[in-house]
């Protein structure tokens, strides 16, 4: 079997036209979601970058694989075995390989964050370019694509590509953003959500969207900082135009294949590391907390013989279910120490229902764990780093997908109900033999990594904001751990 995994770096599931995106920025990716299954509710059980992409190499949770930020205290992978690998838990290329599949990877990851447990298990490793993630997609397709003249019609390999362009900060071509301007932005954040979102004083706020720059743009096409509907429109064109122009690479990926007459016997999954967040929470483009918009990220798997075409289910589901399945797909044993459970069922068109409930974290900008339920989502804070938020936070998702009002002075009971959730999870993931909390390394450090906590008093104060940096100092120390 040959099995493509495009492996998209910062992409929200509600940017593809088949997720109901108003443009038209996905026509290829759509067109693989009209033969195949789609997943409205897939979630990585860890964000952002680094913790995900340990989860995409382990099968686990990022609390077992450990690697839960980017460097530092927290952030050590634990490798599956000490002199020998583990065939409890083995890593997925390294699995598919000693199956007999080639496994074959493009991507500059490893680079950009020095993970090298990342290079474990390929055949064949092509970071396409020194740029360290700054690269573009045609960059990565000079790669790409003569591989696949190569050995695209070859049997039994599993190729991961990632593409990085949907990450900030966007840089499309100019001729990608020009081609937005008279189409409608989203409708939401409107005025008076911007308004609102002036009071965060947190890195990537409304005010302060360049936390490593001055408030200088990046580029000439991004705003300076989001105080308008039109300054909005700004900042997610480029967003939109980074993926557009990403599509079109992938759609040159498929006319490969199609010329080679292998399309069609491909198998092809599409997801992400995490997504990217557009006002939630007064965050612009950036991924920073446990929310729904860094965690929700497209799964659309498209299986020859398998799955029905233009499916869409809603059950939750983690991304490392995708290991387990991809093994019943393959028709591999799947290894009992991975913590996906398999979906099979669901791409054949048979009744699933999904998990009950998902638990994720992150841990790079605040230390958080959330409960996710068909109804509601729970996040309980235990660092908030340079951020506002409330200790414990429960939003209605049903009717409030943008995370606009905190029920939990509201809702106690179901905050009550989720929190005993939360804690049998922490309970059965954390039993007799299991790794210490890897969370607790960085609760103890703090989670400043990109933005240190003193630069960014004294920036706050430098713009008068003296009442926010004060605030930040005194809840740190009213027992969020300041060091």
């Amino acid at each position: 079997m040959r099995v493509i995994w495009f492996d998209i770096d910062s992409m929200r599931p509600d940017h593809f036209g088949c997720y109901g995106y108003h443009r038209d920025i996905t026509p290829n990716m759509d067109r693989i979601a009209r033969q195949g299954v789609r997943f409205n509710r897939c979630y990585v059980n860890s964000s952002p970058c680094v913790p995900s992409r340990a989860s995409f190499m382990s099968g686990r949770f990022g609390i077992h694989h450990g690697a839960l930020t980017h460097w530092g205290p927290g952030s050590e992978f634990r490798f599956p075995g000490i002199d020998k690998y583990d065939t409890f838990a083995p890593l997925l290329p390294r699995y598919l390989r000693e199956n007999g599949y080639r496994t074959v990877s493009f991507s500059s990851f490893a680079d950009r964050h020095l993970a090298n447990w990342f290079y474990a298990g390929w055949e064949e490793f092509n970071t396409s370019t020194l740029k360290r993630g700054d690269e573009t997609a045609d960059e990565v397709n000079a790669a790409v694509l003569p591989w696949l003249e190569r050995n695209g019609a070859s049997e039994n390999y599993f190729l991961h590509i990632q593409y990085w362009d949907p990450h900030r900060n966007y840089e499309p071509p100019q001729a990608y953003f020009d081609a937005l301007r008279d189409q409608p932005a989203p409708d939401w954040p409107d005025a008076g959500a911007i308004r609102e979102h002036a009071a965060n004083y947190g890195p990537f706020a409304a005010t302060e969207l360049y936390p490593a720059r001055d408030g200088t743009p990046p580029n000439e096409l991004m705003p300076a900082r989001i105080d308008t509907v039109e300054d909005f429109k700004q900042f997610v064109d480029g967003y939109d135009a980074s993926i557009r122009y990403m599509d079109d690479r992938i759609g040159e990926v498929f006319s490969v294949l199609d010329r080679l007459g292998v399309l069609d016997d491909v198998a092809i999954v599409i997801s992400a590391d995490h997504g990217e967040s557009m006002g939630e929470q007064g965050i612009y483009g950036d991924h920073v907390s446990a929310s729904e918009p860094v965690h929700n990220v497209p799964l659309i798997i498209r299986w020859p013989g398998v799955t029905p075409p233009d499916r869409s289910h809603d059950g939750l589901l983690y991304n490392v279910d995708v290991h387990p399945t991809l093994c019943e797909l393959l028709g591999l044993p799947v290894p009992q120490g991975w913590d996906g459970e398999s979906f099979t069922d669901a791409l054949r068109g048979e009744p699933w229902a999904g998990r009950p409930y998902l638990v994720w974290d992150h841990c790079l900008y605040t230390c958080q764990r959330a409960v996710r339920t068909p109804e509601w989502l729970y996040i309980r804070n235990y660092h908030p780093g340079l951020f506002p938020w409330d200790d414990v936070m429960l939003y209605d998702m049903r009717v409030d997908r943008r995370m606009t009002r905190n029920l939990i002075k509201d809702k106690p009971e179901v905050a009550r109900d989720l929190d005993g959730v939360l804690n049998d999870w922490l309970q059965q993931n954390l039993g007799p033999g299991s790794m210490p909390d890897p969370m607790g390394e960085v609760i103890r450090t703090g989670p400043f990594k990109y933005v240190r906590l003193e630069p960014w008093l004294a920036r706050l104060r430098a713009k008068g904001r003296t009442g926010d940096a004060d605030r930040i100092v005194a809840r740190l120390h009213d027992g969020h751990g300041c060091q």
